[in-house]
C-alpha cells in the first residue's frame, strides 16, 4: 500500500495513515470491498508499531471507511461513496467556520484568510 509517513509533519502518524486511506477510498484508487493489509502487515511495511496502525484503522472505521470482520481482516465499507465526500464536505465546513469567527473576531481579513487557507491546502 503506498502510504508516506512523514516525521516531520505535524500530523500524529496514525492520523497521517487514515488520512491517505480516506483520500484512497474518495478518489476510487480503493473500492468498495476492497480488502487492507492487515494491522501487522502494514505495521512491518511501514516500519511502525501495530499500535499506531490499530489506532488508524480502528479511526477509518469509526468514520465509515471501512469495515472490520474478526478473523477476515479490514475492507472497504460498503458505503454510499457521495454520502462520504458529504461528510467530509460537512466537516470541513465546521472547521471553517471557526476559523471565519475567530479571524472576524481577530481583525483578519477575507483576503488573509484565503492566504492562510491557501497556504496550509499546499502544505498538506
Amino acid at each position: 500500500m503506498d502510504i508516506i509517513i512523514s516525521n516531520s509533519s505535524k500530523k500524529p502518524i496514525y492520523d497521517q495513515i487514515a488520512s491517505q486511506i480516506k483520500n484512497m477510498i474518495i478518489n476510487g484508487t480503493l473500492k468498495e470491498g476492497d480488502a487492507l493489509p492487515s494491522m501487522r502487515a502494514l505495521a512491518r511495511e511501514l516500519r511502525i508499531s501495530v499500535i499506531t496502525t490499530k489506532r488508524a484503522y480502528e479511526e477509518l472505521e469509526r468514520e465509515g471507511f471501512i469495515e472490520t470482520v474478526m478473523g477476515r481482516g479490514s475492507f472497504v465499507a460498503r458505503k454510499n461513496l457521495e454520502f462520504i465526500r458529504e461528510e467530509q464536505f460537512r466537516r470541513a465546513e465546521e472547521h471553517l467556520l471557526k476559523s471565519v469567527h475567530i479571524a472576524k473576531s481577530s481583525g483578519i481579513s477575507l483576503d488573509e484568510l484565503i492566504e492562510i487557507i491557501k497556504t496550509l491546502y499546499e502544505e498538506e
